[in-house]
């Protein structure tokens, strides 16, 4: 179990696995998915509704915070959790940044090995790029 989070951020990124696709030629453009595609993807996770918003807990089944963001990369895979600790109703969250690859699925919880609010706040406040 301790790949089953990674594994399934990856799975968000509802990557052709190559059936189905067919080259495109000048003058022709698909829009949307093909059928073939669609099907993978209604097996595929929701980041909205089973990973955003989801509480973390750490390894003493405390809860540390919940998962604000996914951060995916150029290469389309999936680096870091955004976890937002403390606050009420979004104000005053600290949001840290912390590799995708540290969660694990547990009894279908989100945990954080070794994790505690006080080290989650001590951590570098994670801040979007102003691009």
């Amino acid at each position: 179990m301790r790949q089953v989070f990674y594994a399934g951020m990856t799975a968000l990124l509802l990557v052709s696995a190559g059936k189905g696709v067919v080259a495109q030629t000048a003058g022709q453009t698909t829009l949307g998915v093909t059928v073939v595609e669609l099907a993978d993807i209604v097996k595929g996770w929701s980041a909205q509704k089973q990973l955003l918003g989801q509480s973390v807990y750490n390894d003493k089944d405390e809860k540390i915070g919940k998962i604000e963001d996914i951060i995916i990369t150029p290469e389309r895979s999936v680096s870091y959790a955004i976890v937002g600790s403390g606050g009420f109703l979004g104000i005053g969250s600290h949001d840290v940044a912390i590799p995708a690859s540290q969660f694990h699925m547990t009894k279908d919880r989100l945990v954080l090995p070794g994790a505690t609010k006080e080290k989650v706040r001590a951590m570098p406040p994670f801040e979007y790029s102003r691009k």
